[in-house]
């Protein structure tokens, strides 16, 4: 036996080397990965911080992109909550986000099925199902114009040809209000359905060959495998379609403005109107701020749902 292996109290000298030489290593590391580090987060905090320490200004005062004004506190924050404007914007915005998120979900997730059942020419028809969210978004609003802007457009033209009338789908409020729905979810879906194909490739078919021996249905096997199965990449979606929804400028600016009647304005439309077109800056940083709040509440909920979401 090598006696000078053995320490006081029959431990190993070499053993313990060894494990000082790791946590010294280990150190070490953590160290040298904290000041490698260092100068990306300080310019992350600067790049990030500024703008909301400038923003929280504005907010606070009553001047305008080029003065900042007198300090008034949270007067900013009461005009905008005691607003009309602001409460029919916060409503359309709700809207808007539920059925841009839950209607490109569930046009996704039929995609995302039908991609899995080996269709003839699939990898061709996944390309051309990329195009509305490839496509770039000037384009796309351009397209939608010309189909529906109107009387003489195209999709009004075969309404009044089949009897129905002459539908004014820009014009009207509440049916521009559906069209800037519909194309949301239009310009959405492939990415919800990109999303739910990459976590549906890694679920196992045996999962579902043994459920069917087991007896059941092709609904029992969606609901109790499938659904679970893609619960956590689902939550992670929503969140991410949320703050696009939410934050969703062009979409909805390029196809109506906001109107007719400000039917179609929304929060990040009214802030910036706000801001850029009456030169109130303190209300419209007002309204961002609101904004950003209600994202925070909503991301953490989901996160949550995240956290909780497994299959046993």
């Amino acid at each position: 036996m090598d006696h000078n292996a053995i320490g006081p109290g029959g431990g190993s000298r070499t053993h313990n080397g060894g494990l000082n030489r790791k946590s010294k290593l280990s150190g070490q590391t953590k160290r040298t990965f904290f000041w490698l580090l260092l100068p990306s987060i300080v310019l992350l905090v600067l790049i990030n911080g500024y703008p909301l320490i400038y923003a929280g200004v504005q907010a606070t005062h009553d001047g305008s992109l080029i003065d900042t004004g007198n300090f008034v506190g949270v007067d900013n924050f009461a005009t905008v909550l005691s607003s009309a404007a602001f409460w029919k914007a916060a409503q359309f915005t709700l809207w808007f986000t539920i059925v841009g998120v839950f209607g490109s979900w569930l046009v996704g997730l039929g995609l995302a099925l039908l991609l899995r059942t080996k269709i003839p020419a699939g990898g061709t028809f996944k390309v051309l199902l990329l195009l509305p969210w490839v496509v770039p978004i000037v384009v796309s609003s351009t397209a939608w114009n010309w189909l529906v802007a109107t009387p003489d457009s195209l999709i009004p033209s075969i309404f009044r040809n089949l009897g129905l009338g002459t539908p004014l789908f820009l014009a009207d409020p509440h049916l521009a209000a559906v069209m800037v729905m519909v194309f949301k979810v239009w310009v959405s879906f492939p990415f919800m359905m990109m999303m739910i194909s990459a976590a549906l490739a890694s679920v196992d078919t045996t999962v579902y060959e043994a459920a069917s021996m087991d007896g059941a249905s092709k609904w029992q096997q969606f609901t109790q495998i499938t659904l679970p199965m893609i619960a956590r990449s689902t939550y992670i979606s929503w969140i991410l379609m949320t703050i696009f929804c939410v934050n969703d400028f062009p979409t909805i600016y390029l196809l109506t403005g906001g109107g007719p009647v400000d039917a179609t304005t929304s929060l990040v439309v009214l802030a910036y109107r706000s801001v850029f077109q009456d030169f109130q800056t303190g209300p419209g940083v007002a309204i961002a701020f609101l904004m950003t709040l209600t994202l925070v509440v909503v991301s953490v909920f989901l996160y949550r749902q995240i956290r909780k979401s497994s299959v046993e």
